[in-house]
């Protein structure tokens, strides 16, 4: 039998912690390997796509969005994951907004769902979210091997996709989602927050509450 779910839903980059974890760790690379400096013009031409990446509805996800960021995170290997990874999160984990837990907890001690949906991928926000006490963490599935290389297109975890991901979690669930709250930084989140009856937008700098 499906029940319906109260759930809260959180972004994660910018929302519960300062800084992106994505590029963070790219810039953490270039500090501790010298593999992403031979792949610099690649990463200039990732760039340059991401300028003319405009879609017109926010969160709308078009092949060249998926291409740039592709393109730009090229550099990382599986090895550089392994070896690099672990440290940058200890580190990253700093960046985290002083709320972030405590409301995590309120949510769910309120009889709500937690759920963390983030496009970050999967070996860089599972560890970083880890002690929150999530039901549930949906973010980008890369390739093992190729860890710049999301898994499907459906696997990247950003703008529309997010919904999708919600609705695939909650049907292997067997619940009816009811977002009742939803937290993000950024307009691309605006299918993801549209769900919720109460929209929390947080300052990416301060983790502040800037409208409701």
């Amino acid at each position: 039998m499906i029940k319906k779910q109260n759930i809260v839903v959180f972004d994660f980059d910018g929302t519960l912690s300062a800084g992106d974890a994505n590029t963070g760790f790219v810039l953490y690379c270039f500090m501790h390997s010298p593999r992403p400096w031979f792949f610099l013009p690649l990463i200039l031409l990732g760039g340059i796509l991401k300028l003319f990446d405009r879609p017109r509805v926010p969160g709308r996800i078009t092949s060249l969005s998926f291409l740039w960021r592709r393109v730009m995170r090229r550099c990382l290997s599986a090895d550089m994951v392994a070896r690099l990874a672990p440290e940058f999160i200890r580190g990253f984990k700093k960046k985290r907004f002083a709320w972030a837990k405590k409301t995590v907890a309120a949510e769910k001690a309120a009889g709500n769902i937690a759920l963390c949906l983030s496009a970050s991928p999967s070996y860089l926000i599972k560890p970083l979210v880890e002690d929150l006490g999530f039901d549930g963490v949906i973010c980008s599935e890369m390739d093992r091997a190729q860890p710049w290389k999301y898994k499907s297109f459906k696997s990247f975890n950003w703008g529309e996709n997010k919904v999708v991901a919600l609705d695939g979690w909650a049907r292997r669930k067997k619940i009816m989602p009811n977002v009742v709250r939803a937290y993000s930084d950024n307009k691309s989140d605006m299918p993801m927050m549209s769900l919720a009856k109460e929209q929390i937008w947080i300052n990416p700098k301060t983790g502040q509450r800037v409208s409701g």
